[in-house]
């Protein structure tokens, strides 16, 4: 049996969708996902308790899908079946996104949970490699494309944030712990936003763990390029997840924007 450990956002429904057996769907509290009712909402401060109520419900899966943020914890509301967790979650909650996300993982896998992405939950969240719009990459798209690989790896190395914007070979920005959505909004007060231009690229860090936190775009995305005054998308193709692909690339023909599923080693 499947155990969501749901955050916000579409995601969670969807990877729902993709099973014949319905998975018993948990929601971090304040975090809940849309279009999707939980069975059971918890706290941070109970994580030892959930552990043990997915052990009595037959679970063997666990996958992680949605967003949250790092909630804070009452040490006065930890459970006795959490306290031995305490230095673990002191771990994650400490740690850099990529050593948070490792520890979770950690935490379940020694509870003997097997623990699966959302992409092997749900295997068509990952769009096959090409350029998948009317519009193509011309040679500035692709010397931009490689340069946002290079720029992206290099991120990976101080565990920051998994998007940058590139134009004509400059950096105009990079994703920080603000996510992606902010990064783009910033964009609209961009000194030549006249001008316009420029493509985002995206990509899993280099060596995080791919079963939780691996990027996500959807139809919001391509409106929020829109609004930067981007003309084009680079994701890493098997490295990010694509909510919605038809409505994605229609909503890409309409802007005349560029959407190009990148292998690593292509030029």
């Amino acid at each position: 049996m499947l155990a969501l450990i749901c955050g916000q956002g579409r995601l969670p429904a969807i990877v729902a969708a993709a099973h014949a057996e319905a998975p018993f769907v948990c929601a971090l509290a304040g975090f809940e996902p849309d279009g999707l009712a939980p069975d059971l909402v918890f706290q941070i401060e109970t994580l030892g308790t959930l552990l043990q109520t997915l052990k009595d419900k037959g679970v063997e899966q666990v996958c992680f899908a949605g967003a949250i943020r790092r909630p804070p914890v009452d040490p006065s509301r930890i459970d006795a079946a959490t306290w031995p967790l305490v230095p673990a979650l002191q771990a994650a909650i400490v740690g850099g996104d990529d050593a948070a996300l490792r520890a979770v993982i950690g935490i379940f896998e020694t509870a003997g949970f097997e623990v699966v992405g959302a992409h092997e939950a749900a295997p068509d969240l990952l769009p096959p490699p090409g350029v998948i719009t009317r519009r193509q990459p011309d040679e500035r798209d692709r010397k931009d494309a490689a340069r946002g690989a290079a720029v992206l790896a290099t991120m990976s190395s101080a565990d920051l944030g998994q998007a940058c914007v590139v134009l004509a070979g400059q950096i105009l920005t990079v994703e920080g712990s603000y996510g992606t959505d902010w990064m783009l909004q910033s964009l609209q007060a961009r000194p030549d936003a006249e001008k316009g231009g420029g493509v985002l690229c995206k990509a899993p860090k280099t060596d995080q763990d791919r079963r939780a936190d691996l990027p996500t775009i959807g139809p919001e995305t391509v409106q929020a390029l829109v609004q930067a005054g981007l003309t084009g998308l680079v994701l890493e193709a098997g490295g990010v997840m694509v909510l919605d692909m038809p409505a994605v690339v229609e909503a890409c023909d309409a802007a005349d924007l560029m959407l190009w599923i990148r292998r690593v080693d292509e030029e």
